[in-house]
């Protein structure tokens, strides 16, 4: 039986937030965390991506929280730039109806200049990642004097990227007396021994992680080791997804599988730790617009992404971790969309087979790949395509001024233009196909907001 927030003992505000949004009723894990976390009860749950963990605890902290003290009173860790991007921004939509509640969020990648700034001026809840949040600690720039709320969100890969010291810094910075939430999609032996010191006799939810058919059509199929490359092709271009992610295992697996796909023009970018922050951004920028078709990650790089509406997960080869491999499949399948898992299973991976098929305690549904009838379009390209244009949020730009730019007088037509993504000093313009090189002339040739701009097309 789902559960409405209404009865819950959250304050009127924050119900007339969640009715605006369209949330009514809780899901699995916000009926097992909220009751506990409002209580005051330190927690430790595990629940799959896309469960509503972050509305779980965001309502939590933002439920105890005193508008009128503006100091750090709730610290929430993330583990990469976008997530902590992501919860946020989540953040800030629940507290609407509050009113002057003040979310910062601190990752590197970024001058700690302009975050020091914001420090100076309070925020009553702070989101980032563990090493920008130590540097700021070990330079008095934030204090957590004040601190009554810590949460630890996918603690799991936090540890695996190597955060484990910085953490124990931070929460050795904390007040004793705070209550803290640990959410995690996995409970390796370093997450146990973290909650043993950290937490307070922790309540322990575990969620259903597992995924029906009903939400993600699995098939898995036999490979040889080195056509790996040529199935991934065939198996885009028989299903041709707008939208769709392949994971592998390393670093260079990711590159030269997008090196090789671009080749045979489906379009593909990978996104993996030897990325700039700048090309990180890019990358995602390129791939959430629609600019391109196939994103080719590894694990650790692609934690944290909230990604809309993917049709179509790969795995290259099988995760080692029967837990990873579920991790993996539900990047689709969600909010109530349906999605297809795709595994290539060379012959000494049988065994991450098997350990699946228990893990999932029914039977893995097997495929061939010559089965798959091939198409008369032998490319894969996506509907947009980006312009990156030299102005952003430093030069005061918004993109209503570069919609306005691209659809004034004799303009383009506003249904051929995308998302318009604003970073500090660059914008980038999704703009269908067939219309790129007119958008980049008018873009070019005229001034935006009164300045005159460089652009490409990427």
């Amino acid at each position: 039986m789902t559960l409405a927030f209404s009865s819950l003992p959250l304050p009127a505000p924050l119900l007339a937030s969640l009715d605006s949004l369209g949330y009514h009723s809780m899901t699995p894990i916000q009926q097992q965390a909220l009751p506990l976390a409002l209580a005051g009860h330190d927690l430790i749950a595990q629940a799959r991506t896309g469960s509503g963990k972050t509305a779980a605890f965001a309502l939590s902290v933002l439920a105890q929280l005193n508008p009128r003290y503006l100091g750090c009173q709730a610290l929430v860790l993330c583990p990469t730039r976008e997530l902590a991007e992501q919860v946020a921004r989540e953040f800030r939509q629940l507290a609407r109806a509050i009113g002057n509640i003040k979310v910062l969020t601190l990752c590197g990648g970024v001058p700690l200049g302009p975050q020091i700034g914001s420090l100076e001026h309070g925020a009553h809840i702070v989101v980032g990642t563990p090493g920008r949040i130590q540097e700021h600690l070990r330079k008095d720039t934030l204090r957590l004097k004040g601190l009554s709320q810590l949460v630890l969100d996918e603690a799991d890969r936090m540890l695996e990227m190597g955060f484990i010291e910085p953490i124990r810094e931070i929460i050795e910075q904390t007040p004793e007396r705070r209550q803290t939430l640990l959410f995690s999609a996995t409970y390796p032996a370093s997450i146990e021994q973290l909650a043993e010191r950290f937490l307070r006799t922790p309540q322990r939810i575990i969620v259903e992680s597992l995924h029906g058919d009903s939400e993600i059509r699995q098939r898995f199929y036999r490979v040889d080791p080195l056509s790996r490359h040529a199935a991934v092709a065939r198996l885009l271009l028989h299903y041709r997804p707008t939208s769709s992610i392949v994971f592998c295992q390393t670093r260079q697996q990711c590159q030269e599988l997008a090196d090789w796909l671009n080749l045979r023009k489906i379009s593909s970018v990978a996104l993996h730790g030897d990325l700039e922050q700048r090309e990180r951004d890019q990358v995602l920028t390129l791939f959430a617009n629609r600019s391109c078709s196939v994103l080719i990650a590894t694990d650790v790089a692609a934690r944290g992404l909230d990604i809309d509406n993917l049709e179509v997960v790969i795995n290259l080869e099988l995760a080692r971790d029967p837990q990873v491999h579920i991790h993996r499949i539900g990047r689709t399948g969600r909010a109530g969309a349906t999605g297809q898992a795709f595994s290539l299973v060379a012959p000494n991976e049988m065994a991450r087979a098997t350990a699946i098929e228990a893990l999932q305690e029914r039977e893995l549904t097997w495929a061939n790949l010559d089965s798959l009838s091939d198409t008369a379009d032998q490319r894969l390209l996506p509907p947009m395509t980006s312009i990156c244009i030299s102005v952003g949020r430093k030069d005061k730009m918004r993109p209503g001024d570069i919609l306005g730019a691209l659809t004034g007088t004799d303009g383009l037509p506003s249904e051929v233009i995308g998302k318009i993504s604003l970073f500090d000093h660059c914008a980038y313009v999704a703009i269908q196909r067939e219309h790129a090189r007119t958008a980049l002339s008018r873009l070019t040739e005229r001034k935006v907001k009164g300045r005159s701009v460089r652009g490409r097309i990427l």
